[in-house]
């Protein structure tokens, strides 16, 4: 079943006249599924939650998503940060909808000056909310072309028990390739290699999961001290992904972000559902050299954007974007 990911930001009631609320946890998600073209097409909303809080749900959602929602009920610097975020992330595809407090109102050509000046001015702008309807044909329209280019698993783990009568149970989005029953798995760091035993996925037992589902995959010959969450799935063999425990690299600067970054500051990478720290140890001409805490695991094909941040940074935490090979 064909599945689109979209990172939502906007509020809970439009969420649900959209889709239907399941999984809550640091970020919620609301599932419709709908018979097309004689198939199941399913659109996953995914709200971040405790934003502008805490970043690290929104940049997770935005590692997953292939299309986005932003709903605006007033403009504010959380609203900039959310817009510069979907931006960095390339998000290509989205619907932004003005609908603001009782009351109150918002104008139209600020918020086009706002889409423009973060990236984000070919995405449609609804100056009044739309009926549900309208929202998910325009979402169901994203699905067409957006295709997996990069044949290898990558999976990285949010969640992870032992099942009685399943076993050890590991779940996550694919975010590239397939992975099937019977497979032969890597899980990284830890190096250990697993059979995948069986696979859920929106609760259904399938053979198989492509990119954008989340699955559950019940998984033998492995010890669950190998899992964490943050910890990386791909098949045996593949070397599809690079460990850098030290990368140098140029930052492409956000929209709005004046801050420049020195030495010994703290950042973090957001790339692959990861969020790892790391620490400029050195600057040469436009290049940081950043050693990091853990691991920070990159494709080796098809890299996407990482995205740095810093926590401490106000009122705009986005710093930029890099790319690592």
């Amino acid at each position: 079943m064909p599945v689109l990911n979209i990172a939502f930001v906007g509020s809970e009631s439009l969420a649900k006249k959209i889709a239907k609320k399941g999984d809550v946890r640091d970020i919620e998600s609301y599932v419709h599924k709908e018979e097309r073209n004689g198939k199941i097409e399913i659109i996953s909303l995914l709200r971040p939650l405790k934003h502008p809080e805490k970043i690290r749900p929104l940049l997770s959602v935005l590692n997953v998503a292939k299309a986005g929602i932003i709903e605006i009920s007033k403009i504010d610097s959380a609203l900039g940060e959310i817009c510069v975020s979907f931006g960095c992330a390339e998000i290509k595809k989205g619907l932004v909808i003005i609908n603001p407090e009782s009351g109150d109102w918002i104008d139209p050509e600020q918020v086009k000056i706002i889409m423009k000046q973060s990236g984000l001015s070919h995405w449609e702008l609804f100056e009044q909310l739309p009926d549900e309807h309208s929202i998910r044909e325009k979402l169901f329209s994203f699905m067409e072309n957006i295709e997996d280019e990069d044949s290898q698993l990558i999976l990285p783990v949010d969640q992870f028990f032992n099942v009685k009568g399943v076993g050890l149970v590991a779940i996550g989005y694919v975010q590239s390739g397939i992975v099937s029953k019977h497979d032969t798995i890597q899980v990284l760091p830890a190096d250990e290699n697993g059979i995948v035993r069986s696979l859920q996925v929106m609760d259904d037992d399938v053979d198989y999961a492509i990119s954008g589902d989340r699955v559950g995959l019940a998984i033998r010959n492995l010890r669950e001290e190998a899992l964490h969450r943050g910890c990386m799935i791909v098949h045996a063999d593949s070397n599809a992904l690079n460990k850098n425990l030290s990368s140098t690299f140029s930052v492409v600067k956000a929209p709005f972000q004046k801050r420049v970054l020195q030495v010994g500051d703290v950042i973090h990478a957001a790339t692959d559902m990861q969020f790892i720290v790391g620490r400029v140890n050195s600057i040469e001409e436009s290049n940081l050299t950043v050693d990091w805490e853990v691991p920070l695991w990159t494709r080796k094909n098809n890299t996407p954007r990482i995205i740095i941040t810093q926590l401490d940074a106000n009122p705009m935490r986005i710093i930029g974007t890099t790319v690592l090979q």
